[in-house]
């Protein structure tokens, strides 16, 4: 087996192929950006080597660089990860040709697959179902809008080098052809470097399934069953769960078969997914195959008992796969919830800070190949971050995903929403919230499951806002009373020492100030909370509500309180002026506004479209001096990979364009000024 092997990747995967190597012997090397220089899998690693700057293309994505490293620390074979050159031909080839080996698939197998044109066309020669569409080497816009009209809408469009949900526009008329495919360029070649489109029928209520495969060298090729991968947000996955359900043993076996095909059709070797997209009626199309390890492949793990990582290792250093077809049953249910720094509300934009504090659920330490292939893990985190560090624009915003473990669908759902509810961060926004919506609305929790859920469901899974519950503004207060004590000033004893409001001859009350998003549409703008410091208690009141509370328990920023005739425990962050309160499985976000600390400010004058998030200027689509209406385009931004459009606000006038095509933009950056009409 090898004795070290150097990692070419960042995050939580760099984290977890270095579990593994650590677990069989096998010491590691990490590669990492400037960005990167206190990051996780840096840590974790036994060496780390600085590899450049913190634009990707300037560190991981610097193929003979990473190979001169690898060589130099004496490392036997390179593992990357999945992304950046995970299924770069080019990359793999030179790997070997250094004398290094490549964890992962040949040169040839990427190539054949990498093009999903070209992949298309190999898998109808082996007899693998596909999709309607286009998918030749045409590309003059007029021509494929053609096929479009042909094959008929909606329609697909997809970057033919592409994945992850990048390059990928759904089409719904003829008319707004045009618009769409030359945005699906612009993030293809972005992305990809190449802005090659296909064109296929885009199904109404599909399912995304794919099946996990595996080859050796010496001609054996398995799969591991199947993932439904069906909940997305922009083509990009949510949620993951395996088995799939109401899958048959008929159609897992055909889907199964028709995935090693695939892999045996390009001579594949390693770890594979042979992505596929499903009618509800059982039929079934091929996709794509992703000629790597997959972000997702923890459930696999879990029901069938087995380390897909180790499993890479030992298939590349020339070992046979560790089981036969026959022995990989499936076991219990699990499902991932990736937790992301992005804000849901706001279209999934990202969101970049620190994270200023993590609490996760209890875990048990990643171990896999428990007695009969069960694992005895009920929940996993797999991350590559930790407390204190900073979700940058550079790379992909996860944070964690989330693995949950349980006998049955039913045990697995209660598992994770639990979870969820364990999971605390502060610093910076998260789907956390919206996961958990997720997890317990009845689509997914009755595995209603298709591709356009999250749209469908969008008025349960975006609720208005709500007032914050008495008990969570109870918290705050209580929190921020603490905070304001004066601990180890003179004698204890002393109350004249200490800051609790104390007073000889009565109660002392003050009225707080608490905002949040539902205040903010409020007539007052704030919750006024009343909170009154007694000899024996607290009190608060709210809106001519009073009701006494007392503190049953306090143990650090944990709160147990009884408010009036409720009792309730919940959790209290404070960030500056935010507070947040996790409580009742919610996290609120409170603002307190404090009048000492603001007094003399003034809201600047407004009139100024700003940056939603950091990110590039990709397209400018208004001059200075023109007339617009409401809605209309005005400038595209690119962050992540990912395009958002800033749009008119109202009718009105652009007076002026601040930035241009290329230039990089802060966050809340103004882009233009804007005057209504």
């Amino acid at each position: 087996m090898f004795t070290k092997i150097l990692i070419a990747n960042r995050g939580e995967i760099a984290c977890r192929v270095a579990a593994t190597a650590r677990r069989m012997g096998i010491r590691t090397v990490a590669v990492y950006s400037e960005a990167d220089a206190g990051a996780k899998h840096v840590a974790v690693c036994d060496e780390a080597v600085l590899i450049g700057p913190a634009a990707a293309k300037d560190s991981y994505l610097r193929g003979a660089k990473i190979i001169e490293v690898a060589k130099a620390a004496g490392a036997q074979a390179i593992h990357p990860g999945y992304g950046f050159l995970s299924e770069n031909a080019e990359f793999a080839e030179a790997v070997q040709a250094a004398g290094l080996a490549f964890i992962g698939p040949p040169g040839s197998s990427m190539r054949a697959m990498g093009s999903k044109s070209a992949a298309k066309q190999l898998m109808e020669g082996a007899n693998v179902p596909l999709v309607p569409g286009y998918h030749g080497d045409e590309q003059d816009p007029a021509f494929l809008r053609q096929q479009a009209d042909r094959i008929g809408y909606p329609v697909l469009l997809k970057a033919s080098a592409g994945g992850g949900g990048k390059g990928m526009r759904v089409v719904e008329r003829s008319e707004d052809f045009e618009a769409a495919l030359a945005s699906c360029k612009r993030e293809a070649i972005s992305s990809f470097g190449d802005d090659k489109v296909l064109v296929e029928k885009y199904l109404i209520r599909p399912r995304h399934i794919e099946i996990q495969v595996f080859a050796d060298s010496h001609g054996n090729c398995v799969y591991l069953h199947e993932r439904d991968c069906s909940v997305q947000r922009r083509h990009q996955k949510v949620l993951e769960e395996a088995p799939a359900p109401g899958m048959s043993q008929d159609r897992r076996a055909a889907m199964g078969e028709a995935a090693v095909n695939a892999a045996r059709a390009v001579g594949y070797v390693g770890a594979g997914t042979v992505e596929f997209i499903a009618n509800q009626d059982g039929s079934f199309y091929f996709m794509e195959m992703n000629t790597r390890l997959q972000v997702e492949h923890p459930v696999t793990e879990m029901i069938t008992g087995t380390d897909l990582v180790e499993w890479q290792l030992r298939v590349a250093f020339g070992e046979p796969l560790p089981k036969k077809q026959h022995e990989l049953a499936i076991h219990g249910h699990a499902i991932e919830a990736r937790v992301y720094a992005e804000n849901p509300e706001k279209g999934f934009l990202p969101s970049i800070g620190t994270l200023r504090h993590m609490d996760t659920p209890d875990a048990v330490e990643f171990e896999l190949g428990g007695v009969a292939g069960v694992n005895p893990a009920a929940v996993r985190v797999d991350s590559g971050v930790r407390e204190g560090d900073a979700i940058s624009p550079f790379y992909d915003p996860m944070i964690a995903k989330l693995i949950v473990w349980g006998a049955d669908r039913t045990q697995a759902l209660a598992r994770l929403s639990q979870a969820l509810s364990e999971f605390r961060i502060v610093g910076l926004a998260t789907n956390i919230a919206f996961l958990k919506r997720l997890v317990e609305g009845e689509a997914f929790s009755t595995a209603d499951l298709d591709t356009g859920l999250i749209d469908r469901h969008g008025a349960s899974l975006f609720p208005a806002a709500a007032p914050a519950p008495l008990g969570a503004l109870a918290l705050a207060a209580l929190a921020l009373a603490e905070s304001e004590t004066v601990h180890g000033a003179g004698n204890p004893a002393d109350p004249w020492s200490q800051a609790r409001g104390w007073r000889m001859n009565g109660d002392y009350r003050r009225e707080l100030s608490f905002g949040d998003e539902y205040t903010a549409g409020r007539e007052g703008g704030a919750y006024r909370l009343g909170l009154t410091y007694r000899h024996d208690g607290w009190e608060v009141d709210l809106d001519g509500k009073r009701e006494r509370v007392d503190v049953i328990a306090r143990d650090g920023a944990e709160l147990s309180l009884r408010v009036g005739e409720t009792s309730l425990h919940g959790c209290v962050r404070r960030d500056g002026e935010l507070f947040h309160v996790f409580t009742g499985g919610r996290h609120l976000t409170l603002s307190y506004n404090d009048p000492m600390a603001h007094a003399g400010e003034h809201e600047a004058a407004g009139g100024r479209l700003t940056a939603p998030m950091p990110g590039k200027v990709v397209a400018v689509l208004a001059a200075s001096g023109k007339e617009v209406k409401k809605g209309e385009p005005l400038v595209i931004m690119e962050a992540m990979k990912m395009e958002h459009t800033i749009s008119a606000p109202s009718d009105g006038l652009v007076e002026e364009v601040l930035y241009q095509v290329g230039d990089q933009v802060a966050d809340g950056a103004p882009l233009l000024a804007f005057k209504a009409a």
